[in-house]
């Protein structure tokens, strides 16, 4: 059995499953959602970017944040940011060990950045260059001043404009391959799966930036969302809601809805790929994002740590088998990011690795008996037993801010503050979660502070440590108690 993975970044949950957001074309990953099963309650558990991929490859969770290293080199250097740990094994090199052929492309410059460890057991790898503020082109201001102009409301400054600048220069590179770095991603897939298919079991992971901001799609893919524009093109969004007109804020929606249906026709070509080469009878398929963001919904675009709620949070995974068990079904089970590999592994029949008691306390968990029983196969109650346990709520960590979410309540708080931002969210009668009920449930914040304080071994306030730059202070590991006391005072916790 092989598998294919495909991780976008910034992808909303509501857009790929037409719920709120009807509109947006996607229709191979309609098909592919009808092959596949999906689950409609994911949730990150620690974000955003390199903490989602570094549990996405490991089967155990970022956060809590308890790791201090040497970040020198990498940016940004905001808790969670840091590599996978050396006693971490990945998934490609546990299906190195295994004799899979493993192989890993992405655009997603971050996971490629010295020292993260992100390339670790992959038997081919390939960074495609030129995302967001990837330091990759040089070139005169004067190249694409025009095109920057057309991006800025007002007057264009430069020294205020870094990251836009480097994008654009990037671009005159990599424009002339394909509309966006991570179009390339996907045709490099295709072609690394002609290539090796067919030479022995195989693992594919593709790494797709988009569509994370600059919202930057082939202009005839946001025009299919808002035709017939004429103003400033908000591809780097937040500034849209500070100062657009109310035309380039539904421009700027477009801009986003444009980049999925540019994806969208990626990910079909990579299927017919997959179909053409007979694959997809002895292929698992599966595909999830690491967050999504805010297209207005508290008044804002982007994301952010206080802003945990499931427009943000909510996760994309859709998995085919393939004899396409449970396919086009909709698990409804709480589930996390961590949760992926172990379920990859135990459908393609591989055992996971040993792990130490804390790694095991951490660790995600399969969910394949709850896919083989909701497609009505025989499946051992204890391993039904097993997958099910302890899923009544999910709890998502971001930079000092964490979400404590069930059925009925979303519980955020600033873990080093609380008293100054404790919120509490009725899901049920306030899915947009806009009413703040802290004030008005004292027993349902104490009972999902003492979930928070459980997961993190102690009580809030806390604090967590923070990424360094230091050529010889060793790592730190916390969890499950207090560091000492002169580790306290040293300030690594």
């Amino acid at each position: 059995m092989n598998l294919v993975m495909m991780v976008l970044d910034t992808l909303r949950y509501d857009v790929v499953h037409h719920r709120g957001i009807t509109h947006v074309h996607t229709p191979n990953l309609d098909a592919l959602r009808r092959d596949s099963v999906s689950f409609s309650a994911a949730f990150g558990e620690g974000e955003p970017t390199i903490p989602v991929r570094r549990a996405l490859m490991t089967g155990i969770r970022s956060y809590p944040w308890r790791y201090e290293y040497d970040t020198e080199g990498v940016w940004p250097r905001i808790q969670g940011w840091h590599k996978i740990p050396p006693e971490q094994p990945t998934i490609a090199e546990i299906l190195v060990e295994r004799g899979y052929k493993t192989a890993l492309i992405g655009d997603v410059y971050h996971i490629f950045k010295p020292t993260m460890n992100f390339t670790r057991g992959w038997v081919n790898w390939e960074f495609v260059r030129g995302q967001e503020s990837d330091n990759w082109q040089g070139g005169k201001l004067d190249s694409i001043r025009a095109e920057a102009e057309r991006c800025v409301k007002g007057p264009f400054t430069p020294q205020e404009q870094a990251v836009l600048i480097q994008y654009l220069l990037n671009k005159q590179a990599f424009a002339q391959v394909d509309g966006l770095t991570s179009g390339t991603v996907f045709r490099r897939g295709i072609e690394w799966l002609e290539a090796n298919h067919d030479d022995g079991p195989f693992a594919l992971w593709l790494e797709a930036f988009d569509p994370h901001e600059p919202w930057d799609p082939p202009r005839d893919y946001a025009d299919r969302y808002c035709p017939d524009f004429e103003g400033t093109e908000f591809i780097l969004p937040p500034a849209a809601a500070q100062v657009g007109t109310e035309l380039e804020k539904e421009r700027t929606k477009a801009l986003y809805y444009g980049e999925i249906t540019y994806m969208d026709e990626w990910i079909g070509r990579l299927l017919d790929t997959l179909a053409t080469l007979g694959r997809l009878e002895d292929t698992v398929v599966m595909f999830t994002s690491d967050h999504g963001t805010e297209l207005l919904d508290h008044d804002r675009f982007g994301k952010s740590a206080p802003a945990l709620h499931p427009y943000t949070t909510q996760l994309n995974w859709l998995v085919r088998h393939p004899s396409r068990v449970a396919g086009g079904q909709e698990l409804t089970t709480f589930v996390q990011g961590h949760d992926i590999l172990p379920t990859a592994l135990d459908m393609l029949d591989v055992a996971e690795p040993d792990r130490d008691d804390t790694a095991v306390a951490l660790a995600g968990r399969s969910l394949w008996p709850l896919i083989r029983t909701a497609g009505g196969e025989a499946v051992p109650g204890a391993a039904v037993e097993a997958a099910q346990s302890g899923r009544d709520h999910v709890i998502t960590g971001w930079g000092p801010y964490a979400s404590v979410r069930d059925r009925q309540w979303n519980y955020i708080v600033d873990c080093e503050r609380p008293d100054e931002d404790t919120r509490l969210f009725d899901v049920v009668t306030d899915p947009g979660e806009h009413r703040n009920l802290a004030a008005d449930h004292p027993a349902v914040v104490r009972e999902c502070r003492r979930r928070l304080e459980n997961l993190l071994g102690r009580d809030l306030p806390t604090t967590f440590p923070s990424q360094y730059v230091s050529g010889d202070a060793p790592a730190r590991l916390y969890y499950g108690s207090r560091a000492p006391q002169a580790d306290q005072e040293a300030g690594f916790v």
